[in-house]
């Protein structure tokens, strides 16, 4: 019987999005406070590397247009084709983990248009779904549903969740994000739309013209990268197991340099359609990815 993680990745943005307060000192106060290092610690347990292969179940209807926009973002992942800055260079952060360089290829998909399991989905459904794709070795299964699909606890406290389960063959990592457009862009398709909570500045534009998608994007970016450096509970993260904070959720709202709760600060933008954008995918693609941390430095590294 597969097992299902309690992990919650890109969580509520309550912490995000909270003001700030001003800090009141004296200069002999400033002088003793130090910003601490932000440490992700290494558990000592197994991670994703080498070549892996992410198999995806399309559950619900998504346009061609829609896939083709996440699929050449995963192409994007080791391509070395675009100009800098470029999602290979935000994914080659993941090669300074433990296990070295990670390379994604896009295996099995399967289109899930006909809500086999219904429209409101219970968290073990997702596990059900996981194994639509099949089971293979160094690889992450991932389901990602539509618009019109509810999760247990999308939007009120996760946006994606990565997780594993056990059969005959052994443990495998899966991974699920949900197209939040009707349900709560405020919440998981920021910042290209009004946060719910806390300062409420211009929405940046998505750079496919699409809040939802892009909105996946930035989770689909989030879980990957946690998936791979903590796969079963026991890699890297910081805080408890079962709410950890990971390499990409550990630098939640973070975009560009000058970013604070509510900026997602200083990002590229597109002179022709005003979208935002830090990195450049194949076929043209322009894309917002979070900022991730580098175990090199210990800092949330952005492309820009």
């Amino acid at each position: 019987m597969a097992s299902i993680s309690h992990l919650v990745i890109f969580t509520s943005l309550l912490a995000l999005f909270s003001s700030l307060v001003p800090a009141v000192a004296t200069a002999r106060q400033l002088a003793l406070v130090q910003e601490q290092p932000l440490v992700l610690k290494y558990h000592n347990g197994p991670l994703l590397k080498g070549n892996i292969t992410v198999n995806i179940v399309w559950y619900g209807k998504f346009s061609p247009a829609q896939r083709s926009i996440i699929v050449d973002f995963l192409h994007s992942l080791n391509s070395m084709k675009p100009p800098a800055p470029s999602v290979s260079t935000w994914w080659r952060t993941t090669g300074r983990f433990r296990g070295g360089p990670r390379t994604v290829v896009v295996g099995k998909q399967v289109l899930e248009e006909k809500y086999s399991l219904g429209k409101l989905l219970k968290t073990p459904q997702i596990v059900t779904l996981v194994s639509k794709a099949g089971h293979g070795k160094n690889s992450i299964n991932l389901i990602l549903t539509s618009a019109d699909v509810a999760i247990d606890g999308f939007c009120m406290s996760k946006c994606g969740t990565h997780g594993s389960g056990q059969d005959k063959v052994g443990k495998f990592a899966y991974a699920w994000v949900g197209n939040s457009a009707t349900q709560c862009p405020g919440q998981c398709a920021w910042p290209f739309h009004p946060p719910i909570y806390g300062p409420q500045g211009p929405p940046l534009v998505a750079p496919n013209g699409d809040v939802g998608i892009d909105g996946m994007i930035v989770n689909l970016a989030t879980v990957l990268a946690g998936t791979v450096t903590n796969p079963f509970n026991n890699g890297y993260f910081q805080g408890p197991a079962n709410a950890p904070l990971e390499a990409v959720s550990a630098c939640t709202g973070i975009f560009g340099k000058g970013a604070y709760p509510g900026y997602p600060g200083k990002v590229l933008v597109d002179k022709t359609t005003g979208a935002s954008y830090n990195a450049f995918g194949i076929n043209g693609r322009k894309y917002l990815l979070p900022a991730m941390w580098d175990p090199t430095t210990s800092t949330c590294k952005t492309l820009v």
